[in-house]
């Protein structure tokens, strides 16, 4: 008897991809999408392993093709250090078209933060994911699904923003999302043409834009919201929001996360104000780009002040002596032998 195990298995068979006259030898199935299944391969002519990424679902019309090429063509534009690059595209003999890309090894940003890595590691990690992010906006295409579960961390410090599954051109007349590389059909959303009403991305990590389906507020400062509730997640070490389904994409469109000094004392207050200015509710009052939200971090860590943070006087004084502790010290140092030598003098 056929068995629901037995049954499966046939079906893993059935769709394993004819790589029969292709340069690519099958090793395993790395993870599955909504349309499209993400297998690890060894390209033999170059004996190096790589990722590739072929539609899983019929294609009568030929409309997935077309999109998965245009996401390979729009992957193919964003060479960047942080961004994995596209080797190969092409069709298979079973009709179905494909692409290949640099196969990343490491570990996903939230199995690395588990590790309790230290802050300061964290927020120069953050900036790497900022430098991508930043870079596919000159280029002017939007992630949409920013997320740890997105983020590869290499095995020498890399930071790889992944998944472009659900990007768009924002100098395109028309959207044309393209298919999710990973990530379960049930949290990770995305239809074949985008209109208004439509929620895209993923509900723990949306902005209030996106959860609501306000498809033409969607711009750069979507992705800087997404950007800041990655921040929010390596301070805290959880998501903005939490809870079932229905019940994110609530908070995601209405509420506000837990005050992020509540979830994390420790959390110094500058760097807090620009986790809530990166994920303002308002798209106005968020950082206009990727690059002033990565510059505040720097200033935070370079220990001036941020731009999210109106400081008091006390708190001016107090981070300017954190910051020249070895110039206070010769300055009272000397104060105090002059006021010896004065003392000493009129004795």
């Amino acid at each position: 008897m056929l068995t629901d195990e037995r049954l499966e298995h046939l079906r893993e068979i059935a769709d394993l991809p004819d790589l029969s006259g292709t340069r690519y030898r099958l090793i395993r199935r790395l993870g599955r999408g909504g349309m499209a299944t993400v297998y690890l391969v060894e390209d033999e002519s170059l004996a190096r392993q790589a990722a590739l990424k072929v539609l899983s679902d019929p294609d009568p019309s030929g409309t997935l093709a077309t999109r998965l090429l245009a996401e390979a063509r729009l992957l193919a534009r964003l060479e960047h250090p942080n961004l994995a690059p596209v080797h190969d595209v092409g069709t298979l003999p079973d009709g179905r078209v494909f692409y290949v890309m640099k196969f990343v090894r490491g570990e996903r940003l939230d199995v690395w933060r588990r590790s309790g890595p230290a802050r300061p590691a964290m927020l120069r990690l953050y900036q790497k994911i900022c430098d991508a992010v930043a870079f596919a906006h000159a280029q002017s295409v939007i992630h949409r699904d920013l997320k740890p579960e997105n983020i590869m961390i290499g095995s020498f410090g890399e930071a790889l923003v992944m998944d472009w599954g659900v990007a768009k051109e924002l100098s395109a007349a028309t959207e044309q999302p393209t298919l999710a590389l990973t990530g379960p059909p049930e949290t990770t959303t995305g239809r074949p043409a985008t209109a208004a009403g439509t929620i895209i991305g993923t509900p723990a990590w949306m902005a209030p834009e996106q959860a609501r389906g306000e498809t033409g507020r969607i711009d750069a400062r979507t992705d800087v919201h997404g950007l800041g509730a990655i921040l929010y997640y390596l301070l805290a070490g959880r998501p903005p929001f939490e809870g079932g389904p229905e019940e994110v994409l609530r908070l995601a469109a209405e509420g506000e996360p837990r005050p992020l000094r509540q979830a994390d004392p420790t959390v110094a207050k500058p760097l807090a104000a620009i986790c809530s200015r990166a994920m303002a509710r308002d798209p106005e009052d968020r950082y206009a780009t990727v690059t002033a939200l990565s510059r505040d971090v720097e200033r935070f860590l370079d220990g001036g002040p941020v731009e999210a943070y109106p400081e008091t006087i006390w708190e001016r004084a107090a981070r300017f002596l954190g910051r020249n502790k070895t110039l206070v010290f010769i300055i009272l140092a000397y104060l105090l032998m002059r006021l010896l030598v004065l003392f000493f003098a009129g004795r």
